[in-house]
């Protein structure tokens, strides 16, 4: 792999440097902040350039490696793409800043004051894959919510995560936040990775941003708290009382718009009835948008071109235009199968009952629930949170589109006058 990038610190000592640039972090005032990312966005924009540089020398590995298309075209930087690095950064400026928020307040009858206050996490570390954009997105959500971070990219963008962080440092250094509160670790070794894993005593919570594999890897060998970002087997279940257009449009939208992401869909659920009843409607869309179908024998009689589903179908993130076609005779059966394969991520269902809806969202365990709506909703832009570091799966502190207050803790401050208990 060609690379002009060295390692010059160990994990440990990135992760040293880190805690203490996050205590003067943590206390600077949100236009000190503010300030801090806008001079980062312009630079970014200034030095696009040499960004592209070192992106070339990726994709020229990635080619070498046989990377697939779709793939490649994540890793692929250009100006539009940079300058959006940017405008992301600035439209994190304009974000409401959460830190010293009062979430509650109370007086005990002895007179103690109490106040339940937001404040940063402290270290977060950063592990994800082929995105450099990842890398301007989650310094600048860290940054904007008090934290250091530490960044940890895949092997693939290695050379373009360098230019972007030397480009942040660069812009730090004429700013009130403290350069080293942004960390790379550039090392292509395995027990980089696993270090990270386990300086519970410097990193105060990990979080995963890829595939099953890189999530499942963090969450099974960290001995640091995860904030568990998901892998998306989203369903759409089309019931037997569904609108045809509304239920084709959100299916096709949920499909088709960015197939490649999370919340994209993966299998649809549809009542038997309703295909038996609108066959030729869906086939006609599936065909018109370059849908490949993995089908169950019901399906597969009822519409054409159905390659047979096998378990690995059901429990499938395609990322692609194939879509597998699972057909039930009530709601229950349909939750059934989202209970046994989704992820947790975003599920919907399509239906003119407003009772079968709710009984849908009551029982259905996901971080997003949609009545007649598309599953790509589920994301912090489109939903008014402002920019987001991922999408959370699990229940614990943050669940759905993390965005700059799933990145605080809350701390309790007491105030009185000489109070003993």
């Amino acid at each position: 792999m060609k690379t002009a990038v060295v390692q010059t610190s160990t994990v440990e000592e990135q992760a040293i440097k880190a805690k203490k640039a996050a205590k003067t972090l943590g206390i600077l005032s949100t236009e000190e902040k503010n300030q801090a990312l806008l001079m980062v966005a312009d630079a970014l924009e200034a030095e696009f350039e040499a960004i592209i540089d070192a992106n070339k020398i990726d994709l020229e590995n990635g080619k070498e490696k046989g990377f697939e298309p779709a793939f490649m075209d994540r890793l692929a930087l250009n100006k539009e793409r940079i300058y959006s690095f940017a405008e992301g950064l600035r439209e994190v400026a304009e974000l409401p800043d959460p830190i010293g928020d009062v979430l509650s307040a109370w007086t005990l009858e002895n007179g103690l004051k109490v106040e339940e206050v937001r404040v940063p996490l402290g270290v977060i570390g950063m592990i994800y894959e082929a995105r450099p954009n990842v890398t301007a997105d989650a310094a600048g959500l860290a940054l904007k919510s008090g934290n250091a971070i530490v960044l940890k990219g895949g092997s693939s963008a290695l050379n373009s995560n360098h230019a972007i962080v030397k480009i942040i440092h660069n812009a730090l250094e004429k700013t009130a936040i403290p350069k080293d509160s942004v960390q790379f670790i550039a090392s292509t070794d395995r027990e980089a990775t696993q270090q990270l894993f386990t300086m519970k005593e410097h990193i105060d919570v990990l979080i995963p941003r890829g595939g099953a594999s890189l999530i499942n890897a963090v969450v099974q060998n960290a001995t640091v708290p995860v904030l568990e970002t998901g892998v998306g087997n989203c369903h759409i279940y089309i019931d037997h009382e569904a609108n045809v257009e509304k239920a084709i449009n959100v299916l096709i939208n949920a499909k088709t718009d960015r197939p490649a992401v999370c919340n994209a869909a993966e299998t649809l659920i549809v009542h038997e009835a309703w295909l038996n009843e609108n066959k030729e409607t869906l086939a006609v869309a599936f065909k018109k948008n370059g849908i490949t179908i993995h089908g169950d024998e019901t399906a597969a009689a009822l519409l054409p071109d159905v390659q047979p589903a096998t378990e690995r179908d059901w429990a499938n993130e395609y990322l692609s235009l194939d879509i597998a076609v699972k057909t039930v005779s009530n709601l229950e059966e349909a939750i059934n199968h989202i209970d046994q394969y989704g992820t947790k991520h975003s599920e919907a269902i399509i239906t003119e009952n407003s009772a079968t809806a709710k009984k849908f969202m009551q029982l259905v365990d996901a971080a997003a629930l949609y009545h007649n709506a598309s599953t790509r909703f589920t994301d912090g832009g489109a939903l008014g949170f402002g920019a987001e570091i991922g999408i959370s799966t699990q229940k614990l502190h943050a669940r759905g589109p993390m965005g700059l207050p799933a990145l605080t803790t809350r701390k309790y401050i007491m105030s009185g006058d000489g109070q003993v208990r």
